[in-house]
């Protein structure tokens, strides 16, 4: 016999369109009615692409019907405009959604291993030397990396009264990451609620003070991190780092699509390990020529930086020191982060 809780667990099986997470844990399914052998499952959503419903319905569809005993699956849709997103642009909003932040930066890769904790470490410092005020959020729970990258991974943040986190202050910018909560050989073992509340600390019980720009270094993939972070504050605008192989341009478009899907700008592209150059000026292309350059080309954004592979870059942030803090005058690196730095202001 079929029953409202067997449907109910197939559901989850179906994933929201360029999302790593279920319908059934993203909360759309908000009714299944059973006639016998026919079943109608209700999907509440908010989005103005059409692609979303239509991904839904086949997900649906195509699990559903390969049951046996199953006969005409329907699917009804509630669809409702979202929300408008509070950004920094414009001026009826004047601020995000997180008191005393001007603009909310995500740093998203989709695939990890292809440097986008240097790159937002490097992008906070380069905006810092710009006089602005800026804080770095390591949304990276699993793999956290930013307390090492700027050189206070034995500091650990205070707590005020009203339990409010107050960030690490390294280089000129406010930070937290687990990576200040933890020693070198602690994993992290939380689950997905777990992992949820943590970020949300982080963004939203952090004493951040007056900020001109928050730098969200966000874990790989596209799953439940994400979707906290876009379901809990309104991010500005997205960077999406990559190399130039194919095997991470695949990831970095998935990432795209994430931003896509849930209305945030994507403000472009950073290829990263672009080339290696030896000392007599050579250049190698080590992980692929371009590809950053083809595949801005195809998503219709810009290419912010090319940043090369760099043996001094690697060291100094294993030393705490990040490349950004160099003079970008005498720095090739450090000038290439001064750059994107202008681009994303």
């Amino acid at each position: 016999m079929i029953t409202e809780e067997f449907i109910r667990e197939k559901l989850g099986e179906v994933n929201y369109p360029g999302f790593s997470r279920d319908i059934i844990s993203f909360g759309l399914v908000k009714g299944i009615l059973i006639d016998g052998s026919d079943v109608t499952v209700k999907i509440s959503l908010a989005t103005r692409d059409p692609n979303v419903p239509r991904g839904i319905h086949e997900g649906i569809e195509s699990t559903l019907s390969s049951i046996d005993g199953i006969g005409k699956v329907s699917v009804d849709f509630d669809i409702q405009d979202p929300p408008e997103p509070v950004t920094g642009g414009n001026p009826a909003a004047g601020q995000s959604s997180i008191p005393g932040v001007k603009k909310i930066i995500a740093v998203a890769s989709g695939k990890g291993g292809v440097g986008k904790s240097t790159v937002s470490t490097n992008l906070a410092i380069a905006l810092s030397k710009t006089g602005a005020r800026v804080g770095l959020c390591d949304c990276d729970l699993y793999g956290p990396s930013v307390a090492m990258m700027l050189g206070a991974e034995d500091q650990q943040p205070m707590a005020t009264d009203e339990n409010e986190i107050v960030p690490i202050e390294a280089h000129g910018i406010k930070a937290i990451s687990m990576g200040f909560l933890l020693s070198d050989d602690s994993p992290v073992i939380v689950r997905g609620p777990l992992a949820t509340r943590y970020t949300q600390q982080f963004l939203r019980q952090c004493l951040w003070g007056e900020l001109d720009y928050l730098i969200l270094d966000l874990p790989p993939g596209t799953g439940d991190i994400q979707l906290t972070i876009v379901q809990t504050v309104a991010v500005d605008a997205a960077v999406i780092v990559t190399t130039p192989q194919e095997v991470a341009l695949i990831d970095a478009r998935k990432a795209i699509g994430m931003f896509k899907k849930v209305n945030v700008p994507i403000a472009g592209i950073v290829e990263n390990m672009a080339w290696f150059e030896c000392d007599h000026g050579e250049k190698y292309y080590i992980f692929g020529k371009g590809g950053g350059a083809r595949e801005a080309e195809k998503q219709g954004v810009p290419v912010l930086a090319e940043i090369p592979l760099d043996v001094p870059t690697r060291d100094r942030a294993d030393q705490g020191q990040p490349v950004a803090l160099e003079d970008p005058s005498e720095n090739q690196i450090s000038a290439a982060f001064a750059s994107l730095a202008d681009k994303v202001k």
